[in-house]
């Protein structure tokens, strides 16, 4: 007996242009794996059809009327939010400064406007699959990026100490390198292992630090000075 077919992903797309959406409504629904649940042009409606709708991907623009992409995020995707759904943000990078923030608000990552349709699709069944893994190159840009603009915590601090003490010296390395914004791949040919036991690694620093995925391991180790 075959097993069941998978469902399809549920995506609600926000953002205040309408012709914007219909585009991503037009791509995303010609998916055979993508069910497009509804549409938001606010934050607060965004919020309100999350919850109603309850989808497994929300793509959200970061600045919209009433209630910006950030703020509804974390409304979402914050700490202690229950049954959170994924949220890919896409946004203008050189324009848009709040990149940062919504990462911390709980995006699970992000892609630029002018990204192509396939990375835009690919980006969403990366992050339903709870991978939730940013693009190497943008997360090597957005490190650049904000390096500057972010205050790393105290390396003496009790929340640098405790990931110290958690994880192995070969998790912590890995941990360090997925800061870096690496890949699975380009971790292993750094370590000289296999991209298999890259991923092992990466759950395990995941549940150990009780992390949603690695755009929040990068986030903690900026925060925490751990980052090279």
């Amino acid at each position: 007996m075959s097993d069941a077919p998978p469902q399809p992903i549920r995506v609600l797309v926000c953002d205040d242009q309408a012709l914007v959406r219909t585009g991503y409504v037009t791509i995303f629904s010609a998916q055979p794996d993508m069910d497009v649940v509804g549409e938001a042009e606010n934050g607060h409606e965004a919020v309100r059809a999350a919850r109603r709708l309850r989808p497994d991907v929300v793509v959200m623009d970061v600045r919209m009327p009433l209630l910006d992409g950030i703020q509804a995020t974390r409304q979402l995707a914050g700490p202690d939010t229950e049954h959170a759904p994924k949220v890919l943000v896409v946004t203008t990078f050189n324009v848009d400064s709040y990149v940062y923030d919504a990462l911390r608000a709980g995006a699970s990552g992000f892609l630029l406007k002018d990204s192509p349709p396939a990375e835009l699709v690919n980006g969403i069944r990366t992050v339903a699959r709870g991978e939730a893994l940013l693009a190497p190159a943008v997360t090597r840009r957005l490190i650049g990026h904000f390096a500057g603009h972010v205050r790393p915590a105290d390396t003496t601090s009790p929340v640098r100490r405790n990931i110290v003490d958690s994880l192995t010296p070969r998790e912590l390395e890995v941990f360090r390198l997925i800061a870096e914004g690496l890949s699975n791949a380009e971790i292993a040919t750094a370590m000289s292992i296999t991209p298999e036991t890259v991923k092992t690694y990466v759950s395990r620093i995941l549940a150990k630090l009780h992390l949603r995925d690695r755009v929040q391991a990068v986030v903690l180790a900026h925060n925490t000075g751990l980052a090279p």
